[in-house]
C-alpha cells in the first residue's frame, strides 16, 4: 500500500520497540519513572500519527516479562502508567477508530487490571482502523513456548499428528495469529537487537534502529523509517 501524499509503499504491519525512557530521564537529572509518563505520551501521539498513514496492525513493545527484574519503585510507576493509559483509552482513540489488543500474559497483573484490560479490548473490537497490538508482559520466547503448548494438547486431544505440525501450525497459535508478519520493526534508543520481541514473526522484518530515545520520539522520525524501508530489497530468502 502507498501512501498518496508521498508516495512511499507503507509497511502493513510495523512493531516498534520503545526504549529509552529511563536514559531520557536520567539525562535530565529526572527519576526514571518520569521518563515513562513522556514516553506514555509519546506513545499516544505516534499511534495516532502512525494510523493515519496507512498502517493496519502496529505492534508497540510496552513492558517485557524480563522488565519485572527492574527496581520495584520503576514497576510500579509503569503498572500505574499502564493502569491511568487503560482509564483513558476506553475513550482514547474512538475518534481514531483505533482497535486496542494487548498481547503477552495477562495473568501476571492483578484482577483489576485484567479487568480493565479486557474492558479495554471489549469496547473496541469492533472499530474497523488500524489494530494497536499493546505487548505488556512479552516474551518472544515465552510467545512460542505458549503457541507449542497449544499444539502438543491438540495433539493430545484430537489426534493431529506432529509429523502434520507445520510453521503455518505454530503461526495459528501465537498471540498475533491471523495478523501478517512485521515488515518493520523500529527500535529507539540506539541499541541494535530484538531483545526478545516478536522472534518467530520478526523471521524477515526489516530492522531499524534511531538514536532518538523513545521519549523524544516524532512523527517525523518515524516518516525516517518509512523512507528507509522503502530502500530496502525485500528477497524473503530468494534472489
Amino acid at each position: 500500500m502507498k501512501n498518496e501524499k508521498t508516495d512511499l509503499k507503507v509497511p502493513e504491519h510495523v512493531g516498534i520497540i520503545m526504549d529509552g525512557n529511563g536514559r531520557w530521564a536520567k539525562k535530565r537529572g529526572l527519576p526514571r519513572p518520569i521518563g515513562h509518563t513522556y514516553g506514555a505520551q509519546t506513545f499516544r501521539n505516534i499511534t495516532r500519527y502512525i494510523s493515519k498513514q496507512g498502517v493496519k496492525f502496529l505492534t508497540l513493545y510496552a513492558f517485557s516479562t524480563e522488565n519485572w527484574k527492574r527496581p520495584l519503585e520503576e514497576v510500579n510507576a509503569i503498572m500505574k502508567i499502564f493502569r491511568q493509559y487503560l482509564v483513558d483509552a476506553l475513550t482514547d482513540f474512538r475518534d481514531d477508530d483505533i482497535k486496542v489488543v494487548f498481547i503477552g500474559d495477562k495473568s501476571a497483573f492483578d484482577p483489576k487490571l485484567r479487568e480493565l484490560i479486557d474492558e479495554t479490548e471489549r469496547i473496541s473490537e469492533k472499530r474497523q482502523g488500524m489494530q494497536l497490538n499493546i505487548a505488556m508482559n512479552y516474551g518472544g520466547r515465552d510467545e512460542i513456548l505458549y503457541a507449542v503448548k497449544k499444539l502438543c494438547k491438540r495433539v493430545k486431544g484430537n489426534g493431529l499428528s506432529p509429523d502434520d505440525i507445520t510453521g503455518q501450525n505454530i503461526a495459528d497459535e501465537l498471540y498475533t495469529a491471523g495478523q501478517p508478519d512485521p515488515d518493520l520493526i523500529i527500535r529507539t534508543g540506539g541499541e541494535h537487537r530484538l531483545s526478545n520481541f516478536m522472534l518467530f514473526q520478526a523471521a524477515y522484518s526489516e530492522f531499524y534502529s534511531t538514536d532518538v530515545l523513545w521519549p523524544d520520539f516524532k512523527p517525523e522520525d518515524f516518516d525516517k523509517a518509512v523512507l528507509e524501508f522503502n530502500k530496502r530489497s525485500r528477497r524473503f530468502g530468494g534472489v
